[in-house]
């Protein structure tokens, strides 16, 4: 029970983890060998339109960010661009010379501060500064241009340093050491994934209401897991993958591109799997509540008999499925909206137009509002329930589905009925509490009408002896009597109290029965027959 709990423990920790390092920004510009990633996104440029909207992104060396500056969008990108390529002018001179002096300069005054880099005899012009790039409260420009040059220093004696055989070789074990843990962290998962997934529960109709709501729930639980493992492994993959990348000055940018172009979609992954969790987590919730409440029901003896049992199974499982239907449909709502703002989108505008759009669509669709009000009174009203049979009109057959719009029924031929709810004014449920077999059995009239009436008595008494008619049979049977005397003989009347959706199996087997007791005891069913009457007629004629 402990290495349960914990290993749950973990798993949910390790979530945490991954959710905080896709979604939390500070957070990933502070994780080792991780670049910190422009700001300039795609959220900043969809936002952002005006094309004199000043923005901030870093520049980068070797796939670090060395500093930020900060300028119109129409500009940034262009000076970014210059900046970066006369650093890389810049590195190569330095890194190609042995015994050069690095030293950077700056010059100008309050308004106006010039950058340039001397390697050797060599001058190389960085940038410029202008008041519309200090970013830091309290700092002037002159401040501001002495610690870009002290990073950009820095930068520079690092790539170097980076590049080194000694540091490479150091790289390389921790690249070995990174790639041995990934495949042996992925070979961990791996045998988790695949225990859990022999352990997966199968869910069985046959069982009793409590064992399938507890099947519901564990399944549920279980598939939380599987895809927490799966997650987990494809975060180890590609997590790794980028660590190893950012090792090496050679393949830093080829991780920042990755980062960069795969920054949206992680995030929407991680958006969808959180989605897809809360909706099996309340799954879950769901089959727990009904877990309770079905066996608060049998703890104080609510259940009273075989009948209301089945019918509170019955009811269960078509709250569940409505339930299910509302959380599915709330969740999957909720992650759309938050998709739409994570790529950068204004949602309040479009919560403000669903709003209005739903008024409008509520006036032009006062039918579907007809088909939500009459599904909610025949769910709670407990009309039919899914599972039952049920005449809707002329339509009849088994409820395969039943929401808040529609009911959907299965006919004797295989036939599929989608009725509206709100055109359904009359129902008949065969299958609520009880059901009963109405047998009217035709007799021919020159037969005894009492040794009839004996052998239908006596043949029903030995069908609710029969052990495996008796469980189906739910009292003894009735003979009416004669009921009515029709064109091929009079007609015997027979009930049967049966289970729900019993009466036609009932039926049949009786049918059985009593044709071979009626042969044996000589009693004729009638046949289809007709008279003719002859009678002579004189015709005289008059006179």
């Amino acid at each position: 029970m402990i290495s349960k709990i914990s290993r749950n423990f973990f798993l949910i920790l390790i979530g945490t983890i991954i959710f905080l390092n896709l979604f939390a920004i500070p957070i990933l510009a502070q994780m080792p060998l991780l670049p910190k990633i422009n700001k300039l996104n795609l959220s900043t440029l969809i936002k952002s339109d005006l094309a004199n909207t000043n923005l901030s992104a870093c520049v980068h060396l070797d796939g670090n960010c060395l500093f930020e500056l900060s300028d119109q969008k129409s500009n940034l990108n262009k000076r970014i661009k210059y900046v970066e390529e006369q650093l890389a002018d810049i590195k190569d001179t330095y890194l190609n010379t042995d015994f050069v002096q690095l030293n950077i300069v700056h010059q100008g005054d309050h308004n106006h501060q010039s950058l340039k880099a001397s390697v050797g005899t060599k001058k190389i012009p960085v940038l410029t500064l202008k008041p519309k790039d200090i970013n830091v409260d309290g700092i002037d420009l002159e401040t501001q241009a002495e610690q870009i040059g002290d990073r950009i220093e820095r930068g520079l004696e690092k790539a170097k340093l980076e590049r080194k055989p000694a540091f490479i070789l150091q790289q390389a074990k921790l690249a070995a050491v990174g790639l041995l843990l990934i495949v042996l962290s992925n070979f961990i998962l791996w045998r988790c994934i695949k225990r859990l997934t022999q352990a997966k529960v199968i869910f069985s109709q046959d069982a009793d209401l409590p064992s399938q709501l507890e099947q519901r729930r564990t399944m549920n639980l279980k598939e939380v897991q599987y895809r927490l493992l799966q997650l987990i492994q494809l975060t180890v993959w590609i997590g790794g993958t980028l660590i190893i990348l950012g090792l090496f000055p050679q393949t830093r940018l080829m991780q920042l591109w990755i980062i960069t172009i795969l920054r949206i979609p992680l995030r929407l992954i991680v958006i969808i799997w959180i989605c897809y969790v809360l909706i099996r987590l309340s799954y879950a919730a769901i089959a727990k509540i009904n877990a309770m409440i079905t066996n608060d029901a049998f703890t104080h003896n609510y259940v009273l008999n075989n009948d209301i049992n089945q019918r509170l199974q019955v009811r269960v499982n078509t709250f569940s499925r409505l339930f299910r239907g509302i959380i599915t449909f709330m969740w999957v709502g909720i992650a759309l909206f938050i998709s739409l703002s994570m790529i950068g989108l204004n949602v309040t505008p479009l919560i403000a137009g669903a709003g209005v759009l739903g008024l409008a669509f509520s006036f032009a669709s006062q039918n579907l509002i007809k088909d939500m009000i009459n599904g909610l009174l025949i769910i709670f009203e407990d009309q039919y329930a899914v599972g039952d049979v049920v005449t809707i009109g002329e339509f009849g057959g088994l409820v395969e589905n039943l929401n808040l719009r529609i009911t959907q029924l299965r006919d004797g031929e295989g036939r599929l009925i989608t009725i509206p709810n709100s055109s359904i004014s009359v129902v008949a449920n065969h299958s609520n509490g009880w059901s009963r077999s109405d047998l009217k059995i035709p007799v021919a009239y020159y037969a005894n009408v009492d040794e009839a009436i004996a052998v239908i008595t006596e043949v029903a008494a030995q069908m609710y002896q029969d052990c495996e008619c008796r469980a189906k049979i739910l009292e003894p049977p009735q003979v009416l009597g004669v009921e009515d005397f029709a064109e091929r003989g009079f007609i015997i009347r027979l009930w049967f109290k049966t289970e729900p959706l019993r009466q036609w199996e009932i039926s049949r087997e009786f049918r059985r029965r009593l044709k071979n007791a009626f042969e044996v005891a000589g009693i004729p069913l009638p046949l289809p027959q007709q008279q003719i009457w002859l009678s002579r007629y004189n015709h005289t004629k008059s006179a």
